[in-house]
């Protein structure tokens, strides 16, 4: 599940290194394992989280300053269709109902996707780069690679949260964590231990039944 609210509990480093060797063995195509993380803790993540909630709040205030912030690669579709839509709406409603946010409180709104660059309060952000040199297919991989940190967190009792809400700060991001000019922002991700007392971690998002995606075939 994504978690949005931690507790400010610290994460050993060496659990960190663990869970990275451990999603290391994803499979890649070729075994080129394209992967590169930058994880940030303490200071370099608190400066991280101001510099970017600057620039989320300074966005609001003027919205052609949006223009300057781009992610790099489409992560949604220019133009939505069902049954998408009507999944990302049920999911948006699902979570701001829980929330008491309402249709129309844009300053409710703006509080909530705020707490993604605060990294939901988790000690530990992380942020996955890879070569613009490759192809799509390193994304499949990238996408293996993430679950396995996300699987392996639970089994030390960790949570995370993976966030697509920060690659529109990328020409912030990317100078921060020191990525060299040849790498482009796939994600980023919140880590740590769940605030199990936070309602909105109440919160467990819809599934179709394997029967409205599969297709069997004899």
């Amino acid at each position: 599940m994504s978690t949005r609210a931690f507790l400010p509990t610290p994460v050993p480093r060496e659990t960190l290194a663990h869970l990275l060797a451990i999603a290391s063995r994803a499979p890649s195509g070729t075994n080129t394992q394209p992967w590169k993380v930058y994880v940030l803790q303490g200071a370099s993540r608190d400066s991280l989280v101001d510099k970017v909630c600057a620039a989320h709040d300074a966005i609001r205030a003027n919205p052609e300053l949006a223009a300057q912030y781009r992610e790099e690669y489409a992560y949604y579709p220019e133009k939505w269709v069902s049954p998408y839509i009507d999944r990302r709406r049920e999911n948006g409603w699902g979570l701001y109902g829980l929330l008491g946010i309402g249709k129309g409180d844009k300053d409710k709104m703006h509080a909530q996707h705020h707490r993604n660059y605060q990294f939901f309060d988790a000690p530990v952000g992380l942020m996955f780069t890879l070569d613009r040199v490759m192809g799509r297919g390193s994304l499949v991989d990238y996408g293996m690679f993430l679950q396995n940190i996300m699987v392996a967190a639970r089994g030390h009792g960790l949570h995370t949260c993976p966030q697509a809400a920060w690659n529109g700060f990328a020409n912030i991001i990317l100078p921060h964590v020191g990525a060299g000019e040849h790498e482009m922002l796939v994600c980023g991700m919140a880590l740590g231990y769940a605030d199990e007392s936070a309602l909105v971690n109440s919160y467990h998002t819809p599934r179709v039944s394997p029967e409205a995606f599969a297709t069997w075939l004899d």
